[in-house]
């Protein structure tokens, strides 16, 4: 099977852009009954997450967290200034798996899956790989 790819344009330096739609279609397009799918993205200063699609508070309150436990700061040793966008990957992380199941992904009702910027606004590639299975 061959990598699939969505590229995201940020906004802001920090967001929370929920991409669940954007992998249904190409899943949809890999004609995957069952198997998983892996998802990441090669950015050292992004993430993925998979968290709550009902209420947008709740990416809100984390990115609020976020910036109160590790803020932008000049004690970071770094020369260009984004230390605390890479500790953020670090701790999010930048790969995920996904079962699917009967042709959809097996994820709870209140869940969707998230890319996570933490030094925008940037043009963002995520890559998939499905695997049948």
């Amino acid at each position: 099977m061959n990598t699939k790819e969505i590229i995201i344009k940020t906004a802001k330096k920090q967001e929370f852009r929920n991409i669940t739609e954007q992998l249904k279609v190409l899943l949809k397009s890999a004609q995957i009954k069952n198997g998983m799918a892996v998802i990441t993205t090669q950015h050292t200063t992004a993430g993925l997450t998979i968290n709550e699609n009902a209420d947008i508070n709740v990416t809100g309150d984390i990115g609020n967290f976020l910036n109160e436990t590790i803020p932008v700061t000049n004690k970071f040793k770094h020369i260009e200034g984004n230390s605390d966008a890479h500790i953020k990957s670090s701790l999010f992380g930048v790969s995920l798996t996904v079962i699917i199941e009967d042709g959809k992904f097996l994820l709870g009702v209140w869940q969707g899956i998230y890319f996570c910027e933490f030094d925008g606004p940037r043009e963002r590639k995520i890559k998939v790989k499905f695997i049948a299975g």
